[in-house]
């Protein structure tokens, strides 16, 4: 298992680090142990953290309503609970 994913009872706890106001959004890979994303949105009125859950809402093929920013609202280091199994997502992201 990687050390960015971890099982959840109600499916699987991303931990990630996010780099706010890129040219695109996109998966860079790991950093610090966390799944790194750039993200285009600025980090300001909450916009990068619905910009970050679209994105993965993307990623995963998974509706909005499955994604939860748990820890790190005005950080760049954020828990994130999915509604998928650590498998599915590891299916998903290919890093």
């Amino acid at each position: 298992m990687v050390t960015w994913l971890q099982p959840h009872p109600s499916g699987a706890l991303l931990f990630i680090y996010v780099q706010p106001g890129a040219s695109i959004s996109e998966l860079v890979g790991e950093h610090d142990g966390r799944l790194k994303l750039k993200i285009k949105a600025q980090p300001k009125d909450g916009e990068a953290n619905g910009e970050l859950i679209d994105f993965l809402s993307d990623l995963l093929g998974i509706p909005k309503k499955r994604i939860f920013l748990k820890k790190g609202e005005s950080s760049r280091q954020k828990t994130i609970l999915v509604e998928l199994s650590a498998v599915e997502i590891l299916s998903k992201i290919k890093c």
